[in-house]
């Protein structure tokens, strides 16, 4: 099983150079970073885990540069979002970045991406709530039509392109109706969210790994109903807090990678944890 890492790096963490070195050196499969844009000091949206909004929300790097950092100085360590907002980008400027991190890092870029939970932070970016989910699947479609050897024209319901030279591709080939690079879908499971990843991605990214016993089974059926291959799903369980029990349930599920968490700390603190980490590598 390999075991990558998830961390909210910001300006007061470990920077990301120093934390790709370690990571790769120590043997950890890969580094997650996760996006939030800003966070609106007037929310009324819950923090999805309950309580108070932990302050590193509002100090997040932003993922594409800092794993940018991290690919120029390693040359094995998988490179990941956890998640990228799709609803809150421009999904030609979007495609550009996505491909040349691939591009630059030889092909070690998953696209982990999701909805998104707080309902201001994406307003600003003039997304209409209700309709955020189909909004990604259009801009999903946009970018795979710029990532297509061919010259392919998108028209879609929130948005275009024409035919056009985009370059560099990204590295992987496409594989069934997925276009681009390793791509999976974050989100709690349910027909809607299945859906999606049975029509765009290569999995699925469930953010804790909780109700995978009962959820897997539905996921494969729907996945082997959209004419999908049964061996190329993917379920990578993101910002896990590790044991060797629940490790060995998931290897059990056929699991063969999990996220861990870090904690958005200093150096010493991130460096401690991952000495701890090293029993499960």
């Amino acid at each position: 099983m390999r075991i990558a890492v998830t961390i909210f790096l910001t300006d007061e963490t470990i920077a990301p150079v120093r934390l790709a070195r370690e990571l790769e050196q120590r043997g950890f499969a890969g580094l997650y970073l996760p996006e939030h844009t800003h966070i609106p000091v007037e929310r009324v949206t819950p923090y999805p885990a309950g309580g108070e909004l932990p302050p590193e929300y509002g100090r997040t790097l932003d993922p594409f540069v800092a794993l940018g950092q991290a690919a120029a100085v390693t040359e094995r360590l998988g490179l990941g979002t956890g998640i990228t907002l799709i609803a809150q980008h421009d999904p030609i400027d979007l495609a550009k970045q996505i491909a040349t991190l691939d591009h630059l890092s030889g092909g070690r870029f998953t696209l982990g991406l999701g909805f998104g939970w707080n309902v201001e932070e994406a307003a600003d970016h003039g997304v209409e709530w209700r309709t955020r989910r189909e909004l990604v699947r259009d801009r999903m479609a946009l970018m795979r039509a710029l990532w297509s050897d061919e010259t392919a024209a998108y028209e879609g319901e929130f948005g275009s392109v024409r035919a056009s030279h985009a370059h560099p591709k990204p590295v992987q080939k496409p594989r069934g109706p997925v276009v681009g690079p390793r791509t999976l879908v974050g989100g709690a499971a349910g027909p809607k969210l299945f859906a999606h990843i049975c029509e765009y991605a290569d999995g699925w990214l469930p953010i804790g790994g909780r109700g995978l016993t009962e959820s897997l089974p539905v996921l494969r059926s729907a996945w082997a109903a959209a004419g999908r291959d049964p061996s190329a799903l993917q379920v990578v369980p993101y910002a896990v807090f590790p044991s060797p029990g629940k490790l060995a349930h998931y290897a059990e599920l056929g699991i063969e990678e999990v996220v861990v968490q870090l904690p958005p700390a200093g150096e010493a603190e991130v460096l401690r944890v991952l000495d701890d980490y090293a029993q499960y590598l």
